[in-house]
Order: C-alpha cells, then structure tokens, then sequence
C-alpha cells in the first residue's frame, strides 16, 4: 500500500494536498485507558482532526482489560522484534477502532502491559523503550506512513529522540515530522542514568544538552529537545512553564525553544458533557430553557443531604482530585467563609490522605452545610456539575483543567484561581457590562478564595444578573472543532521545520 492509502472509515474526503497523514501516540486513550487529562485529550482530538478529513491513526499500549472494551482485535503486524539493551523482546501490533473511524493500534506484550495499573511500576522505563521502538519498528510493516508523529507525555517523550538518532538515515522515515506536547511538566519520567543502554542511545546523548537532567535520565526531556515543534495544553500554562516558579527545573529548555513552543487549549468532548441529553442527571436543560437546573440543584440537596432554606443559598460544588496542586487545602480554610455568607458546599474526589481525613473531618461537624464524597463516581459528578451554582477550582498550577470547562458547559459558574488554562478559558464578570462567565482570584491564599466566592455570592443574590451570568457560561464554546484546527497549523509548521532540517 502506498503512503497516501485509503483512509479510515467514516472520514470526510478533503483535496489530497490538505490531507495529512497523522500518528497520534499516547500512553492512554479514553475509553480504552484512562489515569488522568491525557485520556480525554487523545480519545478526542483524534477524531477531531478525522473530522477535518485527515488520515489519523492512534497507537497505544494493549492494557489489561482494553479488549473487554474494543471487542475482538485484527492482528496487523503478528511479530514486532524490539531491541532492549542486549536482548530481542517481541510483542505485535493489534487493531481496534476509536469511535467508530479512527484506527487504534495495540501495542501488545502481556509481561510489560497486563498488569492491574498503567505505570508506577520498577520497570517503566523498559516497558515505554518497547513502547516508543515497537511503534517506529512496526510502521513499516503496516504498509502506511505518517508525514506527523504526535507524541504525548514523557511515555512517548523517546520517539522523537529515536527519529533524530536511530532512524535519522532510514529512507522512510526520511519527510516524518514531529510534534510533542507535554500536558503536565510534572511528570517527567526520569530514571536511573544506567538505564540509557536499554534505550540503545549511546553516551553521547547523555548530555545537558540531550536526555541527562540532573545526573537522571528524563524521557519527557527527549521529547522537549528532539521533536520539530512542542505544544502544551494552554496559552497561559506555555507561558508560565518557561518561567522558574512553573517550569519544573525545564524552564531553560523550554525558553531556549520558545520559538516552537505553543499553546492550544483542550477541548471538551461536547456530546458526552451536554446537559440537554445527559442521562445521568434528574432534568435535562440548555441554554434556551434553563428551568431544568433548579430542579438538578433540588435533587443534589436531597442525595447529599443538604437542606433547603427556601432562601437564595448558593450551593457550591467541587469535583477533583484531593491533592495540595488542586488547591484543596484552600477549599477547606474557606469553609468558615462560605458557611458565613450562608452557602453550602460539595465535594467530590479522593487522594492525598491528610485532605481526605480534613474534609470528612469539616462534613462532621457542619452536617447542614457540607457534604463529601470521598472515592471517584462519574454519575455523581455529573449531578454536581449539573446542580451546583458555583464550582470551585482554587488550582496552585493548572495545564489547561477540564472540570471549569464541564461547568461552564452546565451553567455552574466557575470561581478559580488565575493560572494556566484557568485563565484561558474563565473570563471574569463584569456586572456593569453583563458579560464574563466567572469569578478568578490571583493570591493563593484562603482569603483570596474567599473573597472571590463572596463576589459570587453577591451576584447570586440577583436572579437577572446570574440569569445573564448562566446564560454566558452556557455560551461558551470548548468544543475541539478550533482546537484541532490549531494543531494542523502547527502540524504543518513541523513539516516545513523538518523538510528544511532534512
């Protein structure tokens, strides 16, 4: 088959010079996999870009449990020979759809991959070398070739290390460009510096300038320094990185490639958050006919056992994981604050122990006022979401954040701190003018986040002003439309780089 063969089902035609040919690799895909935001953005983005017409096709590792989701797997390429340090290991490549129309394919091998969590084990650095080798060692076979390689976090960060080094003189990969985002640059896969030889990367990489980070070995550095253009998941968050308070002890790297650094916010995936079709909530709503959400905010009272006032009580919620990057800590010392102004407050999520133990302990002692939930439930969330009127996100650091996007979409209003995609995404209210869709305070610090609740508040107590205030959020479009088209400009812009380089 040739490079420019027939694309995946369901796509749209586009003339053949707008095409292009797209290898998306990531740890995890929702639904197949999932730990965190990477999930969301690679099951899609995509189909995103399928929709513009590209010939997209996503690669990832065949987890434990995946075929419970994807049904029965085609083999496409029966036997991928990977070399890891002196050794051959062999796994093989299966396929599966993504949506319907996207090709995903499987890296498969049960001893690296079938195992009851996706990473933290001793041996990831030698589980994602197979990974990243298998993906560049099985291409060939599969009769098509990228002209992109989208690699995602400090799992993938080797491939296009790989392309620059190993694979620099091979005929077919000679045109394949690359991009790498980073969608969190706190996770940056290092390990031990004797781990290089498995890469089959020699010394001579191991350098300030290559993959060595502070006597270790980072993969999410490879990514940083080898691939043609890098993007992260905000405007503001790829700003904020190349500066030391945000940029992980990564800051310099990035700064020296500032010119190929950008941000394109996340997207949301609009048909599955949607309030006018959501399942899971008491009474669906829109825009357009918004009277649903009294009813969602009704029923939420009721299940966490909150009780009504009968007064304008505005009723806060918070989904999230329970950690100090999350700004919990500062959820909790707000609560005097909000039980003052007369609010209430939901929380849902589980992690970091001590917060745990904090806010079952403040449920406790305020039964009427505080309502927690500690463990993850998707169908709850959707109610919070659905029937809060505030949604808090006091974030230390945030990438780009999905669950103000999620709120906006159900009319929640926002209160959240001023960093990262936070900033992009909440514009704050101007009651003079009507317009905004939220509230942002810059202090981190519980007064801070207090005072901002309390010009929520205020608002609230106006029922024409938050009538406009909902109306807004619900307005605001995240869909991944725009996004995707941001990624085939810079997709382009690497192609052109990496010709020019060629």
């Amino acid at each position: 088959m040739s490079p420019t063969a027939r694309p995946a089902p369901g796509h749209t035609s586009r003339p053949a010079r707008e095409r292009l040919r797209i290898l998306y690799v990531a740890a995890e895909v929702a639904p197949f996999a999932k730990t965190g935001g990477l999930a969301d953005v690679a099951g899609a983005l995509p189909p995103a870009l399928a929709r513009l017409g590209h010939d997209v096709r996503v690669v990832m590792p065949l987890y434990r449990g995946v075929e419970a989701i994807t049904g029965r797997l085609r083999v496409a390429v029966p036997r991928v020979a990977v070399p890891i340090g002196d050794r051959t290991v062999e796994g093989a490549l299966l396929e599966g759809r993504l949506g319907g129309q996207v090709p995903v394919y499987f890296v498969a091998h049960d001893g690296y991959y079938d195992r009851p969590a996706l990473y933290g084990a001793s041996d990831d650095c030698e589980r994602f070398v197979f990974f990243c080798r298998s993906v560049l060692t099985a291409l060939p076979a599969l009769g098509w070739m990228p002209q992109i390689v989208h690699a995602n976090d400090w799992q993938a960060g080797l491939i296009p290390v790989y392309l620059e080094t190993l694979y620099r003189d091979t005929p077919a990969y000679a045109d394949v460009a690359t991009v790498f985002t980073a969608h969190n640059l706190a996770y940056q896969g290092v390990f031990w510096h004797y781990d290089l030889p498995m890469t089959g990367l020699g010394w001579d990489l191991f350098t300030p300038a290559g993959l060595e980070f502070y006597g270790h070995l980072s993969l999410l550095k490879g990514g940083l320094v080898f691939a043609d253009m890098l993007t992260t998941v905000s405007p503001t968050y790829a700003r904020e990185i190349q500066t030391p308070a945000f940029g992980e002890r990564m800051d310099g790297v990035l700064r020296e490639r500032s010119a190929d650094l950008l941000g394109i916010l996340n997207g949301l995936d609009i048909e599955s958050w949607n309030p006018a079709t959501d399942a899971d909530i008491p009474k669906r709503f829109d825009r357009d006919d918004p009277g649903g959400k009294a009813a969602c905010t009704a029923a939420l009272r009721d299940e966490m056992k909150l009780p009504d006032s009968g007064r304008r009580t505005p009723l806060v919620g918070v989904v999230s994981r329970l950690a100090a990057q999350k700004g919990l800590d500062l959820v909790a010392e707000a609560v005097p604050a909000i039980l003052a102004a007369g609010g209430q407050l939901v929380v849902l999520g589980a992690g970091e122990e001590p917060l745990e133990r904090l806010l079952g302990e403040l449920a406790r002692d305020h039964p009427g006022s505080v309502a927690v939930r500690i463990g993850f439930d998707d169908r709850l969330a959707r109610r919070i979401y659905a029937g809060a009127d505030v949604f808090l996100m006091p974030s230390r650091y945030e990438p780009c954040g999905l669950g103000q996007l999620i709120a906006l979409r159900y009319g929640t209003v926002p209160v959240v701190r001023r960093t990262g995609g936070l900033t992009d995404t909440v514009r704050p209210w101007d009651g003079t003018t009507g317009d905004g869709t939220g509230f942002l305070f810059d202090e981190l610090s519980a007064d801070a986040c207090a005072t901002a609740l309390a010009r929520a508040f205020t608002a609230h107590a106006e029922p024409a002003a938050w009538r406009r205030l909902v109306a807004n959020a619900m307005a605001a479009d995240f869909s991944w439309d725009a996004s995707a088209e941001s990624y085939v400009t810079c997709y382009r812009r690497a192609i052109r780089k990496a010709r020019r380089h060629a």
